[in-house]
């Protein structure tokens, strides 16, 4: 009876747990384990897959400029769009870090970017605020720099792309202001007593004790960051235009698969990003151990 008991429990058990299981199996796990086989074939969705080795990645490595290009455009796109956003989401939530009684709506209004903020639409809005006839130009030429061919030019291009990414720092910005609401006010007090300005308290008290926040926020903005493609896709109508300035790595592959129907060429892409991906995520943590302070282990 008791077995009858045990066993019961643990199928009602499964059962619940069933439809992740389904899910994870059917959308996740055996698509990359196909992906991982398709990135050795040949397969453009309307004949049977051709095994052709390593073919895939030596074109990909040694035959394709323009991969290379959507490399270094991602890589820019991240090494300088992370950063800025983690800044700027820091500078926001200390300043929200205060008692007011709007502080709440003030969160409310900071974090609508972050959930907006990859969507169609807003990719649409940034377009048209970056239009020769937009706002950013109109007021570039109003302080005398005068109108900048955004679409024109590739440096340009991105710079545009990077700003909508600082922009959607909201999720960022509510993690710092959790972390920033469990430094002990204590700690201001004593730094202040013995002489420490602000600028000392935030580097010796407030920079250490959100390191591992920080730590948290700069490995989930980086992956997020290389998986970006709607707003490189609206913005450049799928061209990754003008002059592959906005070609991410996303798009790149995105446009490899759907529209030149190589997949077996995106697979491979894939599964090279996925190890770009990794690659950097062992290394901050690795590095970690030089800049971030926990509590429980003395600093160390």
């Amino acid at each position: 009876m008791r077995q009858y008991s045990s066993l019961r429990r643990n199928l009602t058990g499964y059962a619940f747990i069933s439809p992740f299981i389904i899910g994870f199996l059917g959308f996740t796990l055996i698509p990359m384990f196909v992906s991982l086989y398709m990135s050795f074939t040949s397969y453009n969705l309307f004949t049977s897959p051709r095994w052709i080795g390593m073919d895939n990645y030596t074109k990909m490595f040694f035959e394709d400029p323009k991969y290379w290009n959507s490399v270094k455009v991602t890589f820019l796109y991240v090494f300088i769009g992370v950063p800025l956003r983690l800044v700027f989401a820091l500078f926001v939530a200390m300043i929200l870090n205060t008692g007011s009684r709007m502080v709440g709506t003030y969160r409310t209004l900071y974090y609508l970017p972050s959930i907006i903020g990859g969507s169609v639409a807003v990719s649409i809005m940034w377009r048209n605020l970056f239009s020769n006839e937009g706002v950013i130009n109109s007021a570039l030429t109003a302080i005398g720099i005068g109108p900048i061919s955004w679409f024109g030019d590739p440096d340009a291009s991105l710079v545009m792309l990077i700003s909508l990414s600082v922009w959607q720092f909201g999720s960022s910005m509510l993690i710092f202001l959790a972390g920033l609401k469990n430094i002990s006010p204590e700690m201001y007090e004593a730094a202040g007593v013995d002489g420490a300005n602000p600028v000392r308290k935030f580097f010796s008290i407030t920079l250490p004790l959100l390191s591992p926040i920080i730590l948290f926020n700069l490995i989930m903005q980086t992956i997020g960051a290389f998986m970006t493609f709607v707003p490189a896709y609206i913005i450049s109508k799928g061209e990754g235009g003008p002059m592959d300035g906005t070609m991410l790595y996303s798009l790149y592959l995105f446009r490899q698969a759907f529209m030149f129907n190589n997949m077996g060429y995106a697979s491979a892409m894939a599964w090279i990003m996925l190890i770009m991906i990794g690659i950097l995520t062992v290394a901050v943590f690795l590095t970690s151990k030089f800049w971030v302070f926990y509590e429980s282990e003395g600093g160390k």
